[in-house]
């Protein structure tokens, strides 16, 4: 008699415990890799960081983008920003905040924000002070270093990106 009960008990953790035998570990993320190792360069020019400019800027006209745009200089100096018309305020921060996190992890910060959203190891980047995981930050490389970077915001973070492509692709020609 005093087996059904400690049956029915057991059953109960067993089934219980179902749910949690059908889960599947999640995929981890992938291996991290090095950090770029492209080297800093001279500071970018004004001149050059004018022309990097007005392309980010045509690119964002011809689509009718409001953005705002932050050049920085390889030591991490604001160099240029411009508000294009109708540009929300805020965007005026995460320009620089992207271009600074460009700057200073060697990448574009569309590379880390794919590693967060991947999950498992690239977690860790959330615990990193003062950096803008979003992408629209760029860096700007002239004959294989890094001379500056570029951020750009105010729309989709994708349609940041391109802004901000095409600011550094006018200098990397």
């Amino acid at each position: 008699m005093m087996a059904r009960p400690v049956l029915a008990v057991a059953g109960m953790f067993f089934c219980a415990a179902l749910p949690a035998l059908g889960q599947q570990p999640a995929p981890s993320a992938s291996p991290p890799t090095a950090p770029p190792r492209t080297p800093y360069g001279a500071p970018i020019t004004l001149e050059a960081a004018k022309r990097a400019m007005a392309a980010a800027e045509a690119g964002a006209a011809r689509n009718n983008w409001p953005v705002a745009v932050a050049i920085l200089d390889s030591g991490g100096h604001l160099v240029l920003s411009q508000r294009l018309d109708n540009t929300q305020l805020g965007s005026i921060r995460l320009t620089e905040g992207k271009a600074r996190t460009a700057l200073e992890f060697r990448r574009p910060t569309k590379a880390i924000q794919d590693v967060i959203a991947a999950g498992g190891g690239g977690l860790w980047w959330l615990r990193v002070d003062d950096i803008t995981i979003l992408e629209g930050g760029v860096p700007i490389q002239v004959d294989g270093k890094i001379v500056g970077a570029i951020g750009a915001s105010g729309v989709l973070s994708s349609e940041d990106a391109q802004v901000a492509r095409a600011g550094a692709d006018a200098l990397a020609k």
